[in-house]
């Protein structure tokens, strides 16, 4: 809210721009963050230290709405409810066409889960923000431990949490990046489901991995992901890696390169790989991976990098293109990037907690939707946590990973996986419902066909018999897409009904019932309903307005038919111009604050 500094909505920042067109069943884009701690976990005292948490980061409690151009964040006064671990790990959390908060807070035993959807935050966000809930908790499961505060943030300000660093740091006359890129080797193959995502969590000893990583002169972050890059190699065939490199996208925190207290996503990547050959060594992979490293992570190439993707947001013409056509063109393009790109590398870096929570926390962990794979690393304490996620049947990549680790004299223990929903079998009654309807109604069709020819030698009334069932079929498919927001649905109804009735009316000798009737009756009844839907739901006025006024500008059509001298009997459609406009100069005169901020979130270019 305004007092605390928070604006009541704000646009993605650039980094989420794509999470909402790219996440489907393959790859909702959804990450873990969890604590283990040495005590179970009291699900009331984590209620309220969550509630706790959302007061100093209400910028979470938001949901992802549809504008005309872009997708925007809004504040909703949704509690967010801590609940058992039941579902499998990274379960979707931005369903589209409903109103629910991005994120997810779970327990189980010993363990505090926070999941979230990657257009929210990113690791660093999520990473503030289960410290404080982790803390928050401490306190009250505790109340006799005199506990200090996490390191302060000073002076950082609502505005600051939610603050758009990129374009904060944006250059319209700042050199942008022009590197042409080059197709990666894919892990080709069989692919889990969503819910059947395969995860390996290793521990492995700071100390002794980083005694190996200055062995090698390099960073713990270039070992491992050297020893990523080699451990995907031999499960590669050759003549499949000849020519082409296999590649790591590697996150890059910006807030290191750019001061930035943001909450929001802050984060580019670069891409490191080697091209292997039949002689190459670990030693090789990480020289090289070394170089990249180094060369990569110049301020002035991120910004350059940085600066090519927010100059593809605020280009005019494309800013100007319909959201719909740009879901399209932003799925594609994560299509098509990930082809440059074969599996995932992530170090979180360190997670640091006073000394006075150590004996109360056992560790930290992470792991992340995947496409294919990914590795996840964060250190806490004397442990590196590595989390390896994979849509793969087969886990050999992941055991060649440990069988460098061994080789390389580095101890390390495999955690076993007590995710109480892994693996779980979910039910999908709706789908199965869905494709036996789809089956009826071409059985349908086939039949009366079938019949149709054998009576007459031709196809006759079989074909009215075809169209109605594809525009019954057309109609519930709509229904069931859009079954989440009944507003929408509405909407999306009253168009697909009005055109199948002006289709049916031209191609059964013009009557003109179509115009005269179902456009305006049709009209009415959407615009009679909103508010009752309103009602019974108890909507929020940005959950209806927008859609409200939809309606109105739907019932001026008869309008524009009148003056066209398409209808005949005008009775309906004066009937419906009349209260459409109405109830659009009611809104401005009643509403009219609310009414042009929600159309300014719904135009904002």
């Amino acid at each position: 809210m305004a007092e605390f500094g928070y604006s009541q909505w704000r646009k993605l920042d650039n980094a989420g721009l794509a999470f909402p067109a790219a996440a489907g069943e393959s790859n909702n884009r959804v990450f873990r963050f969890y604590c283990q701690l040495n005590e179970t976990v009291d699900a009331e005292l984590l209620q309220r230290a969550l509630d706790q948490t959302i007061e100093k980061y209400p910028l979470f409690q938001a949901v992802l709405r549809k504008g005309l151009f872009w997708f925007y964040l809004e504040r909703r006064d949704i509690r967010a409810t801590v609940i058992p671990e039941e579902k499998p790990p990274c379960s979707n959390l931005y369903i589209r066409d409903k109103k629910s908060l991005l994120f997810e807070v779970s327990y189980y035993e010993n363990r505090i889960n926070f999941e979230v959807f990657h257009a929210l935050t990113d690791g660093t966000g999520a990473m503030y923000f289960l410290q404080e809930l982790v803390k928050n908790y401490l306190i009250l499961a505790h109340p006799d431990v005199c506990f200090p505060e996490l390191v302060p943030k000073m002076d950082v300000t609502g505005r600051d949490q939610e603050e758009d660093s990129f374009s904060q740091y944006y250059s319209a006359r700042g050199e942008k990046e022009r590197e042409k890129k080059h197709f990666a080797v894919q892990i080709r193959g069989e692919r889990l489901a969503q819910d059947e995502m395969r995860i390996t969590e290793i521990e492995v000893p700071v100390r002794e991995m980083l005694a190996k990583a200055r062995g090698y002169g390099v960073s713990l972050t270039v070992l491992i992901a050297s020893m990523l890059l080699f451990a995907i190699h031999e499960e590669v065939p050759v003549n499949r890696r000849q020519h082409r490199p296999i590649v790591l996208m590697v996150p890059v925190n910006l807030r290191n390169y750019f001061p930035s207290q943001s909450m929001a996503n802050f984060w580019g990547w670069i891409e490191v790989g080697y091209e292997f050959h039949e002689d190459t060594t670990l030693t090789d992979v990480l020289a090289h991976v070394k170089g990249q490293f180094e060369r990569e992570l110049d301020k002035n190439r991120l910004a350059a990098r940085m600066n090519a993707w927010v100059g593809l947001e605020k280009h005019p013409v494309l800013r100007a293109v319909p959201l719909g056509i740009k879901q399209f063109a932003l799925a594609a393009g994560a299509t098509v990037g990930s082809r440059n790109v074969t599996a995932v590398c992530s170090n979180v870096g360190i997670i640091r907690m006073p000394e006075e929570y150590a004996p109360y926390i056992d560790t930290f962990r992470l792991f992340c939707s995947t496409d294919t794979m990914q590795i996840c690393s964060c250190t806490y304490g004397e442990k590196l946590e590595i989390g390896i996620s994979s849509k793969l049947p087969a886990d050999s990549i992941q055991r060649n990973f440990m069988r460098l680790l061994k080789e390389d004299g580095v101890p390390y223990q495999e955690l076993e996986n007590d995710f109480p929903g892994y693996k779980k079998e979910r039910p999908k009654e709706s789908k199965t419902l869905f494709s036996v309807f789809t089956f009826l109604c071409i059985a349908v069709v086939v039949i009366c066909g079938m019949i149709d020819a054998m009576m007459s030698r031709q196809f006759g009334w079989s074909w009215f018999v075809t169209a109605g069932v594809c525009s019954a079929w057309l109609v519930v498919v709509v229904a069931y897409r859009k079954r989440r927001n009944l507003l929408k649905n509405e909407m999306w109804l009253l168009v697909l009904i009005s055109v199948i009735g002006v289709l049916w009316d031209r191609f059964t000798r013009w009557r003109g019932w179509s115009v005269d009737f179902l456009i305006p009756v049709a009209a009415l009844v959407v615009l009679g309903s909103v508010p009752v839907i309103a009602k019974v739901q108890h909507l929020e006025k940005q959950e209806y307005l927008f859609y409200l006024v939809q309606a109105c500008a739907f019932g001026f059509i008869p309008l524009v038919l009148m003056l066209a001298g398409i209808v005949q009997i005008p009775y309906a459609s004066i009937l419906c111009v009349g209260i459409s406009f109405l109830t659009l100069v009611g809104l401005f005169l009643f509403q009219k604050r609310a009414t042009m901020q929600e159309m300014r979130k719904k135009f904002r270019i």
